[in-house]
């Protein structure tokens, strides 16, 4: 039996629909920064185990166009805990010749969320 403990595995896994579209025909901007605040906020609460909010796009970056029907895998790694926020650094691959699991990177960004309360106030990470 094989240990999978290693093996990256991405937050989220989409496929783009005709629907996310810009009039150019490529998948709109809005739609995957969307898609990479969801993989940032998975990997967010994983770590802090209650509600986080986003606070910060600190960085954004398009590299290459993604097309529909390319399926879009979303990395997340957490780059640096605060007291109250942590900073995940993403990766975006997508696979355009779908069954070969040839992926390249489309996109990269790094987000800013704040651990909350039920109280919707910040909350001290206790970090691990």
């Amino acid at each position: 039996m094989m240990a999978t403990e290693n093996i990256k595995q991405p937050e989220i896994r989409v496929l783009p629909m005709p629907s996310d579209t810009n009039a150019s025909g490529d998948i709109f901007g809005g739609w995957l920064m969307s898609q990479v605040d969801i993989a940032g906020s998975i990997a967010a609460h994983r770590y802090v185990g209650n509600r986080v909010v986003t606070v910060a796009v600190d960085k954004f970056q398009f590299l290459k166009p993604i097309l529909v029907g390319d399926l879009v895998s979303i990395y997340a790694e957490i780059s640096h805990v605060g007291n109250t926020s942590l900073r995940i650094s993403l990766n975006v691959m997508a696979e355009r010749e779908r069954g070969t699991e040839k992926a390249q990177k489309v996109a990269e960004a790094i987000l800013t969320y704040v651990s909350v309360g039920e109280d919707r106030k910040p909350k001290i990470i206790n970090k691990k």
